[in-house]
Order: structure tokens, then sequence, then C-alpha cells
């Protein structure tokens, strides 16, 4: 596997894994991004949590040549959770009967006042969950409570939600709700393509979304901004191919949309998920930590499914937001800094001690620079 090009090994129907990893196979497409790079400032964004942790874990930012910079964007979904969605939780916590359940991140993520697992602490009935399946068990085994599930998360784990809702239907299970926190991708890249404050030269697109897109979302930000992206894997071979192919692009101002990870994802996505997506949620306007309100970015639960929308079924006061003092969590969901030149990093803001969920989050930009800062 030393000899030939990463595009040999992705056209392999059944590589191995090891392939992707290869020591002598990442060190050229290394030699390449340096040779193809004109010297000049270049900015490429991955708006993939998996992406970022992959970047920070194999040390790429320090092997590209200079004025090349990785940035990361809005690619967490706990990070970009608005804190007024927070407090919409944690209110919902504290109604009488009612358990929560979560994925394990969303716990920890400060709202104005409080958090999930402050509540819990409190003696609220909060409890982590693996997927929305898990909440319906606790609704059938709990019949006398309010099972709430917070969803939230882009377009790779909506269907799941929309099969558990549908499943909550058909079992005729009436103390089974979710509260409704999702986003779609391709609404956030135009926003961050089209900020006059944050240049952008290309996208490295996210492998685990694409898979339900597939590639016909992205290609705005060509027609309509000229920035090419690229769709990768997260293995090193993965990454460092996007790179290049993307360094490629923008020294030839040669923008198009490709596809570097066809072993994950086929160029016409999976239609069976967006189809079950499309038929218990419908597109609505949604706040963005960090970027703001968003047309047409959230997903909202279809009237026809509204007795498992726990905005409907539960009429709760909400506390007045109050952002972190201090904390720069949406500056670096634009790209316009790096996490260490927040003044917390580090400091007031660790994984230990989060102040923002950059910091919260397994996969958000403060985390992962945090644990790979050395």
């Amino acid at each position: 596997m030393t000899q030939g090009t990463a595009k040999d090994v992705a056209a392999n129907a059944a590589p191995p894994l090891d392939a992707f990893r290869d020591p002598a196979l990442a060190r050229s497409l290394i030699d390449t991004i340096h040779a193809l790079a004109g010297g000049h400032a270049i900015n490429l964004m991955e708006v993939c949590g998996t992406h970022t942790v992959s970047i920070g874990r194999y040390g790429f930012r320090s092997v590209m040549p200079d004025g090349l910079r990785l940035l990361s964007g809005p690619g967490c979904p706990v990070c970009v959770t608005a804190n007024q969605d927070i407090d919409h939780a944690i209110a919902l916590a504290r109604v009488p009967g009612a358990i929560i359940a979560t994925f394990g991140d969303m716990m920890r993520v400060p709202g104005s006042t409080s958090s999930l697992a402050a509540e819990k602490v409190a003696g609220r009935d909060v409890r982590m969950v693996y997927s929305p399946l898990d909440a319906l068990s606790l609704a059938h085994d709990n019949p006398g409570s309010e099972v709430i599930f917070m969803g939230v998360g882009f377009e790779t784990t909506t269907p799941t939600i929309a099969a558990a809702i549908l499943e909550a239907q058909a079992q005729s299970l009436r103390n089974f709700s979710v509260f409704c926190a999702h986003k779609t991708t391709p609404p956030a890249l135009r926003a961050i393509a089209g900020d006059p404050h944050t240049h952008i030269d290309g996208f490295i697109l996210p492998g685990h979304v694409s898979t339900i897109t597939g590639i016909e979302p992205y290609r705005f930000l060509v027609d309509e901004f000229r920035i090419p992206g690229v769709i990768t894997g997260f293995e090193p071979v993965d990454v460092l191919e996007g790179i290049a192919m993307l360094v490629d692009m923008v020294e030839k101002n040669e923008p198009a949309i490709r596809n570097a990870y066809r072993r994950g994802v086929d160029t016409k996505g999976n239609a069976v998920a967006r189809a079950l997506v499309n038929q218990v949620f419908e597109p609505c306007d949604a706040i963005w930590r960090g970027l703001g309100p968003i047309p047409q970015s959230g997903l909202h639960i279809r009237d026809d499914f509204a007795a498992f929308d726990a905005t409907r079924r539960f009429e709760v006061e909400v506390e007045q937001t109050v952002e972190p003092q201090g904390c720069r969590c949406g500056d670096v969901l634009r790209g316009r800094i790096a996490p260490t030149q927040c003044p917390l990093f580090g400091r007031k803001c660790t994984p230990e001690v989060p102040i923002g969920p950059c910091m919260v989050s397994s996969e958000g930009s403060c985390a992962a620079y945090y644990r790979y800062r050395a």
C-alpha cells in the first residue's frame, strides 16, 4: 500500500482499514499538499465533529504548509444547540413526574443558570440514554411518568428519532414525547459562506451527514459562492486526501463538490432515511449558538405527530437566557478564532469544568484542542 494514491485506496471495493492509516501514503499526501500550496493564505473548514477530533488526534495542523489553516466549524450538534434550548430542556425537567432522557454530553452543557446534570443532582429525573429507542423503553417501563427525549443532532441522527416517534405512535405510547432541537447542515454552511467576517476557501464536508444527504445539497457552495467542498472519511488518509483535493481546487480556481468517501457515501445518499425524516418532521427556522437565527435550518414535528411534541404538550416557563460571560464558543464555531484564542481556554474553561459547550462535547472544537494540545 505504499505505492499509488489515496484515490486508488478509496476505489478498492473492500479495502482493509489499515490502508487508510498507511504512514507512507499519509506522508506522500502531506508532501503533495505542500507541493500544491502556493504559500499564500488558505482557510479550510471542517464541519464535522469527528473530523475535528481526527485532525487533532493525528496532529495535522502542525504539518500543514505555512498559510494553510484548518478551522473548526459548526460540526458538533451539542455545541450549536442554542442556550435557550438548553434552558427549555431544563424547564421540562422540572415538570412534575417527568423523566428527561438525553445523550450524555447534553447533560453537562451549561444553560443560563443550571444544567441537566445539575437538575439531576437537585432531584430531577434526568437519565442518559444511547438512542431514542432507550427512551421508548423508559416510557414502557414507567407508565406513570412522562418521558421526554431531548432530540439533538444533524441529518445522521434524525432518522432514528423519526423512527422512534413512528414506533411510539404504532404502540399508542401516550407518555413519550420529543423536545426537538435538530439542525440541518446546508443552511449553516450557507450562513458561514456568506459571512463577511469569515473567509473560507474550502469546506471539508461531513462524512456521516453525507451518507444521508448525498452530494447534491452542497452544490450551492460552488454555484453561489465558488467555494469547493470535499466529502471525506475520518482516517488519516481520508482527511489528507480531502485536504489535498481542496488545495488543488483552490490553487487552480476550479471549485467543485467532490466525494473522497465513496466507500461510505453514495452520490444520492439514503433516500429511505430522508423519506422517514420528511414523514415526521418539517423544516423550520432555528437558532444556532454562535450563528444566530438561520431560516429553515431546524426541524419541527409535523402536526400529524403533535401528540409527541414536548413543546406542545407541556407549557413551561423558560428563564431569560443569559450567555456565559467571556465564552467565545460562537466565534470558534464561525471559524473566526481558534479555541486557544479564547481567554477562558484551559484556564477557567476545561473539560472538567466547562464554561461553554465546545469544551463539553467529545466532538467539540475546544475539547479536541485541549485533549491534543501537546
